[in-house]
């Protein structure tokens, strides 16, 4: 474990949030001079649903920028789908990712635990675990962890039924993804909830935001109030080493079908970036030195 922690961190970005194609997110990641991307759509489809040229195409322009992809973002269990829903589509685009993962050469997968629907809560719980517990084995015999984000979903915003449901599923391939930005659209402090997770955090999403949870604002890392900076310093305190990936949501937001022009996404990109870059020099040595908190670090 090096003295600080900041030395083994990979930085990142979900691609989508910097350019419409592939050529835009690439190039965005290149421009911050950082070595990896995180892959969520491309031209404005999932990459789930991508056709087999299409995702050719996205496959060679990632190798050609010399780029390492840390994960793939799925739609499985997120806002758009509820725990009434099909389950079947959710198995049939992991199947799907299980190939292209392959393919990209990387092992982790963003899920959420699914929105709520028509159930009442003791089915909802049920539902989420057992589909969780399949989601998981699934997963597991492909070689791919799932990454279960603090967003939408029966675990989305408790770190109690997060560490429940790792429990109950009770696999090497499920973990969590924390996102610091999130606790303000979803009304609670993503601090104080990583403070009872953190060492069971794989993965790792920058964004800050103000405002009320009905309509938040985002920002960029260190000027709204999410403490990014107390949340990096209770991480990189804990010994995580991981990848911290900007989702910006200043120029997109997916789950509002917001999009800015390319430019537009492309340049409020690149100042999060810096300015993930800008807070993570504010920390200190001593701040950034792994406690015994870390000593046990899941990977």
């Amino acid at each position: 474990m090096p003295a600080d922690a900041r030395a083994g961190l990979t930085l990142a970005g979900v691609g989508d949030e910097a350019g419409y194609g592939i050529h835009a997110q690439v190039a965005a990641i290149r421009a911050l001079g950082w070595g990896a991307i995180e892959l969520r759509s491309v031209d404005g489809v999932a990459l789930a649903e991508l056709s087999e040229p299409a995702f050719a195409q996205v496959v060679a322009a990632v190798e050609g920028a010399g780029l390492r992809v840390v994960a793939v973002d799925s739609r499985i269990g997120g806002w758009s789908r509820a725990a009434d829903g099909d389950f079947a589509t959710d198995l049939d685009e992991l199947r799907i990712l299980s190939r292209r993962c392959r393919t990209l050469r990387t092992r982790h997968v963003r899920v959420m635990s699914y929105p709520r629907g028509s159930l009442a809560e003791p089915a909802w719980r049920a539902t989420v675990i057992e589909r969780m517990k399949a989601l998981a084995e699934g997963a597991e015999s492909a070689g791919l962890t799932l990454l279960h984000e603090n967003c939408a979903g029966w675990a989305g915003t408790s770190a109690r039924r997060m560490r429940e449901l790792l429990d109950a599923v009770d696999s090497p391939a499920l973990g969590l993804l924390f996102d610091t930005g999130n606790g303000i659209a979803h009304g609670y402090s993503a601090h104080d909830l990583l403070g009872d997770i953190v060492g069971r955090v794989r993965h790792v999403h920058i964004k800050d935001a103000e405002g009320p949870s009905a309509a938040p604002v985002y920002r960029l890392p260190g000027q709204g109030h999410a403490r990014v900076a107390d949340c990096l310093r209770l991480l990189l305190g804990a010994g995580y080493t991981g990848v911290l990936s900007i989702e910006p949501h200043l120029a997109v937001v997916p789950h509002e079908g917001r999009r800015a022009p390319d430019a537009e996404c492309a340049a409020a990109f690149a100042a999060c970036g810096r300015a993930l870059a800008d807070l993570l020099g504010t920390l200190t040595t001593e701040q950034c030195r792994p406690s015994a908190v870390g000593a046990g670090w899941p990977r």
